[in-house]
Parts: C-alpha cells; sequence; structure tokens
C-alpha cells in the first residue's frame, strides 16, 4: 500500500471515527460548537474560501447531526459564523469562541477538537495555521493540545 493509500485510509478512517462519536452527542449546542470549530479551522489563515466551504459541509453532510437538524440548518449556523469573522477576523474569532466555549468541562469537548483536527486534515495537508488555531480550541476547552498530538 502507497503513501497516498494509507493517507486516505487514515483520514476515511478519523472521519468514521468522528461520525461514530458525533452521533452519540446530538444537541443544538454541539451542533454549534461543531460548526463554530470548523469555521474557526476554515479561517484560521485569515479568510474562508470555497473550498474550506465545501470541505466543511462535504464533513458534515454525512454527520449523524445532519441527520438530525438537516442540512438546511448546518448551512445557517455555518454561514451565520462565516459573516462574523468575514465582517471582522478578530470578532468572529471571539465568538466562535465563545460558542465553543459551552462544551467546556463536557464529555463531547474531546470530540469537538478531533473533528476539528479532521476538518483540518481534509485536504491532506493540517497546515500550522489550522495546528495552532485547533490547539487554541482545545485551550478554550482546558483540553491540552499535546493530547491530539498538536
Amino acid at each position: 500500500m502507497g503513501f497516498l493509500d494509507n493517507l486516505k485510509k487514515g483520514f476515511t478512517d478519523a472521519r468514521a471515527r468522528a461520525s461514530e462519536e458525533i452521533s452519540r452527542y446530538k444537541n443544538k449546542d454541539v451542533l454549534q460548537a461543531i460548526v463554530a470549530g470548523c469555521t474557526y479551522i476554515a479561517a484560521a489563515d485569515g479568510e474562508i474560501s470555497s473550498a474550506e466551504k465545501s470541505k466543511m459541509l462535504g464533513f458534515l453532510r454525512s454527520s449523524p447531526l445532519t441527520a438530525i437538524y438537516g442540512m438546511d440548518e448546518v448551512v445557517k449556523i455555518f454561514e451565520e459564523n462565516s459573516k462574523r469573522f468575514e465582517f471582522d477576523h478578530d470578532s468572529g474569532r471571539i465568538e466562535a469562541l465563545r460558542i465553543i466555549a459551552k462544551l467546556k468541562g463536557k464529555p463531547e469537548a474531546g470530540m469537538l477538537v478531533r473533528t476539528c483536527i479532521v476538518i483540518g486534515k481534509a485536504d491532506g495537508d493540517f497546515d500550522q495555521n489550522e495546528r495552532r488555531a485547533v490547539g487554541e480550541i482545545a485551550r478554550e476547552l482546558d483540553l491540552n493540545p499535546a493530547d491530539f498530538d498538536l
């Protein structure tokens, strides 16, 4: 098995584990935090590209949370978060972290960090901006980024 095959298998396995874990925590706060986290990762380099939007929506399309709340709700939440970042990056960042912090001290916190890592790796390049952003999310949740190999 070649390097690309291993990379693809690793991503597929991680995505399946994240989807399974998400299905255990079916509530609106989790949905909002996951979408806020995904938006935060997408904006890590200062802007949210069309490719990053597609990557995030593609991941969430297969999420058990989407089956509960519907893709329209996911898109609505993502667009609200994206607009905050587009209007003012710092305001978008602060609001996303406020939403994410609702999971602080809850079992869903680690799942959120792992989901953000999967989103960051979805294009095959988990760059330094994305790693830093996931580390910030982990710290916001009082989790140690090193526990997630960040």
